[in-house]
């Protein structure tokens, strides 16, 4: 299995544009992206961030781009 960088909840929220805080409160709800618990951090696989994104379509004039740095 190859080696993928995960994502800290920083960086997952800079991308989706929202407040690490709302990650935060979608991860206890069980809606947002699929992470998993290392340590006492949450870490997200770009893949699962994509594919969640995917399925959560926004309003008609927003726009999601599938790319990071």
């Amino acid at each position: 299995m190859g080696k993928t960088a995960l994502a800290t909840r920083a960086e997952v929220a800079e991308y989706l544009r929202v407040p690490t805080q709302t990650l935060h409160q979608w991860a206890s709800a069980g809606t947002g992206p699929p992470y998993v618990k290392i340590g006492q951090r949450a870490r997200y696989d770009w893949q699962d961030v994509h594919a969640w994104v995917a399925t959560h379509p926004r309003g008609p004039r927003e726009t999601v781009s599938l790319t990071h740095a």
